[in-house]
């Protein structure tokens, strides 16, 4: 890489159709279609570039195709969080907002803000977080169609029971595939095993961890922990100490620890000590608001999260008298 395209950033904003694609400092813009043949065309045009790094906002999965093929052919990518930037924006008091100036914005935080590029993920988990994925969605279409037939009427109750049967015979098919693609990794089936050894973590929870948190047993607990965001972040300025929550971090595998924890917190042993330990000191055992949450479940999804995470960095199955922290 040479000394003058170290200093090149580029930012795309993605969007369904189109990717809108801006590079610094030369303010350089144009617009690829985003199709197979303009994905080719524009990592064409970066390889020639040979920027010091290309930022993209995570969109939902329409970003991944251009991911794949930016990091398939050695263009270094981050993909960001669109609020990340859009705090950036707003910092820099620049409020309008079009695909073209998005991009410039992105290109800007790029260069600024010392992201790094990210390692391209394999296939085979991509795949994997692709069917934990879709394991979601048709858990959610299950749930919405269970209320509409609580709802309905005896016409339609028996249609609305034929879209149940496709929808669980839908989610057994995808835990048996999820199931047997982690049997086929070694390494992920160590890992599974180990994750299945702790009380309360069943099939759901290891896919999404699998899945979506290849960081687990890499990091030490405080900071696995805000990167799920289960971390308790300060609220303080000058003589204001507000109460400290939990916010940002990743969606998917939060809401994944959530019913392992409740199933935890009466079956085993340590979670359920430290849960009673919780209440006795006073923490609240219900919402109160959506701001101070529920306090004692998020420090028991917290805890578990760790334990997982240090039976992931030590190689080590569950034990209940020897809990460990790291």
């Amino acid at each position: 890489m040479s000394a003058a395209s170290q200093k090149v950033f580029v930012g795309i904003d993605v969007s369904k159709d189109w990717l809108d694609v801006a590079v610094r400092p030369t303010g350089t813009a144009w617009r690829a279609a985003q199709d197979e043949a303009g994905i080719n065309a524009l990592v064409q045009q970066l390889v020639e570039l040979q920027p010091r790094l290309v930022v993209l906002e995570a969109t939902g999965g329409y970003e991944t195709l251009l991911v794949v093929a930016l990091g398939t052919a050695d263009v270094p990518v981050a993909v960001v969080n669109p609020r990340q930037v859009r705090d950036f924006a707003r910092s820099q008091g620049k409020l309008a907002k079009t695909d073209r100036l998005d991009a410039a914005v992105i290109a800007q935080f790029g260069e600024v803000s010392g992201t790094v590029a990210q390692p391209l993920v394999p296939v085979a988990a991509r795949e994997l977080a692709a069917l934990v994925a879709r394991r979601g969605q048709v858990i959610q279409m299950k749930v919405a169609e269970q209320q509409r037939r609580q709802r309905g009427l005896p016409v339609v109750q028996g249609r609305i029971d034929r879209v149940l049967a496709v929808l669980e015979q839908e989610l057994e098919d995808l835990d048996l595939e999820l199931t047997n693609r982690l049997r086929e990794s070694p390494l992920w089936r160590e890992r599974e095993n180990l994750l299945r050894s702790v009380p309360g973590v069943g099939p759901a929870l290891t896919f999404a961890l699998l899945a979506s948190l290849p960081e687990l047993g890499s990091l030490t607990r405080r900071p696995i922990a805000a990167l799920v965001g289960v971390a308790p972040l300060n609220r303080d300025s000058g003589k204001f100490h507000g109460q400290r929550t939990c916010w940002g971090g990743r969606a998917n595998v939060r809401a994944a620890l959530y019913m392992p924890t409740l199933v935890a917190i009466r079956h085993n042993p340590v979670l359920r000590a430290f849960y009673t330990r919780l209440l006795e000191a006073g923490k609240p055992k219900h919402v109160l608001s959506e701001a101070e949450g529920k306090v004692a479940l998020i420090a028991c999804m917290r805890k578990l999260l760790t334990i997982l995470n240090a039976l992931i960095k030590q190689s080590k199955a569950w034990e209940p008298n020897h809990v460990p922290t790291a």
